[in-house]
């Protein structure tokens, strides 16, 4: 990665939430992974008497994540990351990837994931138990279900098909009407 070509990849918050500059922005994919909404979140969208749910990347060789990579300036690049390694403190750590554009521009990526030894990580549940845990959980940042609703719209918005995050997404709705 050249000073002046340092790329975030980003496929939660981030997509529709970076509260960062940058340069430019690029609809990109990673393959092998996927994401899911397996980590904890005690300090954003839940307590740590009662955490939320929010996203993380699982290494998963048959699946492919599609997000948004941003370029940042060289100049602004450590403050971001200063930044941005406080937003995800809650058991993520940052991680080379390659992202693809659909142009099939490779770019070589930093991506923040919370892999399954971090100490909020919550792993999979049933369905039902995953959407009544967004549902119901509330922290500094708001409540767990806004996360997953603009998450939803974001990819919407992409014209990402991501059927785990959708099929929470109806679950969740349904709860809540």
């Amino acid at each position: 990665m050249s000073a002046q070509d340092i790329w975030i990849f980003g496929y939660g918050s981030l997509i529709w939430r970076p509260d960062f500059d940058y340069l430019e922005r690029q609809t990109a994919s990673v393959a092998g992974w996927t994401r899911r909404f397996w980590q904890g979140s005690h300090d954003h969208r839940g307590t740590p008497d009662e955490p939320g749910r929010v996203v993380t990347l699982i290494e998963d060789s048959t699946q492919t994540c599609t997000g948004v990579a941003y370029r940042l300036s060289a100049d602004a690049a450590h403050k971001i990351f200063d930044a941005l390694d406080h937003r995800e403190k809650n058991g993520y750590e940052r991680l080379e990837l390659c992202a693809t554009t659909p142009t099939q521009r490779q770019l070589n990526t930093i991506t923040y994931v919370a892999t399954p030894d971090n100490f909020a990580y919550l792993g999979p549940a049933p369905l039902a138990a995953l959407s009544a845990q967004i549902a119901n959980s509330i922290g500094p940042s708001g409540p767990n279900t806004e996360y997953l609703f603009e998450l939803a719209d974001a990819l919407r918005t992409l014209e990402v098909d991501d059927a785990h995050v959708f099929e929470l997404e109806q679950q969740v709705r349904t709860l809540l009407s």
